[in-house]
């Protein structure tokens, strides 16, 4: 690979990265317009594998909005994030996916702790406007009460 392709490897996975960032971000302060926009015009998200819903992100936003009424406090943790961008013939393409561990402590209003954590698979697309959600997939492989 040429500098020049590495670099551009470097600047996507930073674009990637901070988008993924931005989606915690946005579920965390509620901000569900900010949600929206992270997404492509047909962007999915299923949260089917925690108990939730699947189907587009505005509608699933939508959900959300209600849903997070029950945990006033929540703090979305995003980590071991692993990277895969497409790579036609060398160069940065124009898709990726991104699997990540996630742990997700939140408070019930009565004061009751609710914790849970799993893996996301984010996948992404190259948009005239930088990357963008295609698809986010939610396991869960564990919870606390």
């Amino acid at each position: 690979m040429t500098q020049r392709v590495d670099l551009a490897t470097v600047m996507d996975r930073l674009a990637i990265d901070d988008l993924i960032t931005g989606y915690a971000v946005a579920v965390d302060d509620a901000d569900w317009a900010a949600y929206r926009a992270l997404f492509t015009a047909d962007g999915r998200a299923d949260y089917s594998g925690s108990g939730g819903i699947e189907g587009p992100a505005a509608e699933v936003a939508d959900w959300l909005a209600e849903t997070m009424l029950l945990f006033p406090v929540r703090q979305h943790l995003i980590v071991n994030r692993r990277f895969r961008i497409q790579d036609p013939g060398g160069y940065p393409g124009d898709g990726a996916t991104v699997r990540a561990d996630y742990l997700n402590p939140m408070r019930f209003a009565s004061g009751e702790d609710f914790v849970c954590g799993g893996r996301y698979t984010f996948t992404l697309r190259r948009t005239a406007g930088g990357w963008l959600l295609r698809s986010v997939v939610v396991e869960e492989k564990w919870r606390r009460m």
